[in-house]
């Protein structure tokens, strides 16, 4: 976007959020779990009580576009950087409120905390998040999930802040359009909380259920620099399968290379390249394409990389 004049952009932004929350080239890459990637041309931190309603106007009227960074658990940025306006929210988003069986949360609370403080209060359905390393705003917007559940299964409704002029909103589960890894929410959706509705449980039931869950991953899953699965599964198959019986596992493309104990995990060498991640999905894709005629779709989110060959 070389029409958007990103200085006064940033400018404008700190007339509304303080000087100290907006930075120009902030770092994106390196705040995903990956660790590696570019900047944005502006980052801004939204405090509790931020007038959300200003700063889509201030982004609007730029035409900028916009990326919720979150626990940036899921997201792969290109190296050169995103050509827009990043945001994360502040301390104070990340509280939790339980009441029986709702429970409110912010969209920063991370969801393994909220999975052991349902379970601390006696709840079930949510022990499922105790292994995914992402933020409740995430797993609404991409519908994560695990272990056979996914926030579909308790979600009640999102708050939700629209920067293109649309102030707060209180989304219900159909308007959420919630389906396997996605929802109807664009990138001018802030999620700013939600509620989900969990159910009484016997004992140490939730604790125990989310000590096979930790185990199982730490059995199956691989460290390192990753974002977890970086293809969805297809219908009646898993990524991982698919792309192990291609004979993929270990499969390395410049400073990236696709996990020998999980083959749809790819890790990233340390000071590596989110370009060679994406070149390694890429070479991935076409591969299995080529072996299966199976077009895998990316589950991780793409930011600032021309079309991959899954687009086609």
């Amino acid at each position: 976007m070389g029409s958007v004049d990103w200085d006064r952009l940033a400018q404008d932004l700190a007339e509304v959020l303080g000087e100290g929350a907006v930075r120009r080239e902030r770092p994106v890459g390196s705040e995903t779990t990956y660790r590696v990637g570019g900047s944005a041309r502006v980052g801004a931190t939204l405090a509790v009580g931020a007038d959300m309603v200003a700063v889509g106007e201030v982004v609007a009227a730029e035409g900028a576009d916009v990326l919720v960074v979150g626990k940036g658990s899921n997201l792969l940025v290109a190296d050169a950087g995103f050509d827009g306006v990043a945001l994360w929210l502040g301390a104070g988003h990340d509280w939790v409120e339980i009441d029986g069986g709702k429970v409110r949360a912010g969209a920063a609370v991370g969801l393994p905390v909220l999975a052991r403080q349902c379970a601390a209060a006696g709840l079930a359905g949510f022990e499922w998040a105790v292994g995914v390393p992402g933020s409740l705003g995430g797993a609404v917007r991409m519908n994560a999930g695990g272990h056979g559940s996914d926030m579909s299964a308790s979600l009640v409704h999102a708050e939700v802040a629209d920067l293109r002029g649309g102030g707060i909103q209180r989304w219900d589960r159909d308007r959420l359009g919630l389906g396997y890894r996605r929802s109807a929410l664009a990138d001018h959706h802030l999620v700013l909380g939600a509620e989900v509705g969990l159910v009484a449980a016997e004992s140490s039931a939730p604790q125990a259920l989310m000590a096979e869950i930790v185990a199982w991953r730490r059995e199956h899953q691989p460290g390192g620099q990753n974002a977890g699965s970086v293809f969805a599964n297809p219908e009646g198959d898993s990524a991982g399968s698919v792309i192990d019986a291609a004979g993929l596992k270990g499969l390395r493309v410049g400073t990236a290379s696709v996990s020998r104990k999980h083959a749809n995990f790819f890790i990233a060498d340390r000071g590596g390249s989110a370009d060679d991640i994406f070149a390694l999905m890429a070479e991935v894709f076409t591969r299995v394409k080529a072996e299966f005629d199976l077009a895998l779709r990316p589950e991780t989110r793409l930011v600032g990389f021309e079309a991959g060959p899954w687009a086609g």
